[in-house]
């Protein structure tokens, strides 16, 4: 298996695949943050200590076949060039920090792409398990199987009373961020979505965009996570966000099928005129194509369009970014040469879907 594996498949598992609520829910992710005791963090470690954490992180993983899952494929982030780098991000295999920032980072990948263990970013390593719809729990199970393995190889940073140590106060204590991605076009546009994110927060949830923290909610698509790790045992941290994504998705459908209800043909005709932009336009830029798409996979879900996936939002939100776009091209494109191809992908992906 090689870099291009993971380049040229536009869809992970977890992307194509339906899980339960997946109307709404893309998809569910668990982030295990972790450290090796007796090495500096990341923001003061050395270039020396930076490539022994990768050798000891992936010998604990070398030659492992896990249930499910298979081998982990090492990645060394200083062999890939930007642009690989970039469909990684695109693909949320791998964070923007660890690109950005990391000294020496590294990823190990799953074959299916479920599985990511981020080297070198902001801590040692961070463990990313990725599920289809909304499976938290389950993807909370994976993720503490492969760390078990793990913490067999390794000694962790622990502390008896407050937990896993971590570069970031805010990690500290079980080191988990679990989050869920949902679409929300029903709340986006009955305008309630202003007055939940702000209820959230107090819960002690944060609401994000489509790439997680300082990103644009692109196409109606949230991300929504939890902020405290700290005093909390990873069940009550699940426990908590799930009883809130099932608060949210009650709302959404409610917002729905209050849009049919009052508004049933001017949704339909914002859905139809969305699909006719996508289906014809030449030159098309990154958001308002994803704001088509989100129109799309609302009408797709309401009943409107019939005979079209709904994964199909999934793979164009990823296929027309910025690095996808390139990586097809074979190298860099100006911004205009990007909305001139983007807008001709959409047409034959929508094309071969009828």
């Amino acid at each position: 298996m090689s870099i291009e594996r993971f380049l040229n498949q536009a869809l992970s598992s977890w992307m194509s695949a339906e899980g339960p609520e997946s109307d709404i829910v893309l998809s569910s992710r668990v982030r295990l943050a972790r450290n090796i005791s007796n090495y500096r963090f990341p923001t003061l470690f050395s270039s020396e200590e930076a490539k022994e954490i990768i050798d000891k992180v992936y010998n604990s993983v070398k030659n492992k076949v896990f249930p499910g899952i298979g081998e982990l494929e090492l990645l060394i982030m200083d062999d890939l060039q930007p642009l690989q780098k970039r469909v990684l991000v695109e693909k949320h295999l791998i964070s923007p920090n660890l690109v950005d920032h990391a000294t020496h980072g590294a990823v190990l990948l799953s074959e299916n792409e479920e599985i990511s263990i981020m080297i070198n970013e902001e801590d040692h390593f961070r463990i990313q398990c990725l599920y289809p719809g909304l499976q938290i729990s389950e993807a909370l199970k994976t993720a503490n199987a492969i760390d078990d393995v793990i913490e067999e190889y390794l000694d962790y940073a622990f502390d008896e009373k407050i937990g896993y140590l971590t570069s970031c106060p805010t990690n500290v204590g079980t080191g988990l961020r679990a989050s869920v991605m949902m679409h929300l076009p029903g709340l986006v546009l009955t305008q309630q979505i202003n007055g939940i994110i702000p209820a959230i927060n107090r819960l002690g949830l944060v609401v994000r965009g489509i790439y997680g923290e300082g990103s644009e909610a692109l196409g109606n698509i949230f991300q929504v996570s939890n902020q405290i790790t700290l005093g909390k045992s990873e069940e009550d941290i699940v426990t908590e966000l799930q009883s809130v994504v099932n608060q949210l998705i009650a709302q959404e459908r409610g917002a729905r099928e209050n849009l049919a209800k009052t508004s049933s043909i001017q949704l339909e005709d914002r859905v139809f005129r969305s699909y006719g932009i996508l289906s014809n336009c030449r030159i098309i830029e990154s958001k308002e194509a994803a704001s088509c798409l989100s129109d799309v996979r609302l009408g797709i879900d309401m009943g409107y369009i019939k005979n079209i996936s709904r994964n199909i939002l999934n793979e164009l939100m990823i296929i027309t970014q910025p690095g996808f776009l390139q990586q097809y091209a074979g190298g860099p494109l100006r911004p205009n040469e990007r909305d001139v191809r983007r807008a001709t992908l959409i047409r034959e992906r929508l094309k071969m879907e009828n």
